[in-house]
């Protein structure tokens, strides 16, 4: 039992100091290597927004990194309109944001971030069910498109949500009667 124990502890501290070998540098992070993570964590992919959403979880690895965390998720727009959770992909949005404008680089990536976000919104849709996706569908596109022409999501109108709602409204009322 004593070996077990100890083959065990070893295993487990080889795995931590791994860990914190890729995790934290041993030398202070370059602007490519920020902008190397930067780059990863803003991509379209689900794997990419998983990898984002990950280390927003666990910040502590990434300190030496500098990213600014901050949101205001959907800004003066429904972070969860209707009932559907966009507040992380507007989160994600902000983080790629502000993060690029910090470095210099917003307008040379503005135009994937705005996609990511929109990549984000679909997929938070795709897990609602056939008859109210539609109606989210519908408000990720006009929240795609308020970030794609005004920047921010502060954009979309009462009158856009007003909109989504008589379609998820019209498409509950005829899945409820057939």
């Amino acid at each position: 039992m004593p070996r077990r124990l100890a083959t065990l502890l070893a295993s487990g501290a080889l795995a931590l100091l791994a860990t914190l070998a890729i995790a934290s540098p041993a030398a202070a992070v370059t602007p490519q290597q920020r902008l190397s993570v930067l780059s990863s964590w803003t991509q379209t992919s689900a794997s990419s927004y998983n990898s984002w959403n990950s280390a927003r979880v666990n910040r502590a690895p990434w300190a030496e990194y500098n990213f600014n965390w901050s949101t205001d998720y959907c800004s003066s727009s429904p972070d969860n309109p209707l009932g559907f959770t966009f507040n992380l992909g507007c989160y994600r949005h902000d983080f790629g944001y502000r993060n690029y404008k910090s470095v210099g680089q917003f307008s040379a990536n503005k135009s994937r971030l705005d996609s990511a976000f929109y990549a984000d919104l679909k997929r938070v849709c795709a897990t609602y069910n056939a008859v109210v996706r539609p109606a989210c569908l519908s408000l990720a596109w006009t929240y795609y498109q308020a970030v794609s022409i005004f920047g921010s999501v502060a954009a979309v109108q009462q009158a856009d949500i007003d909109r989504a709602a008589r379609m998820k409204a019209d498409a509950e009322r005829r899945a409820a009667a057939s």
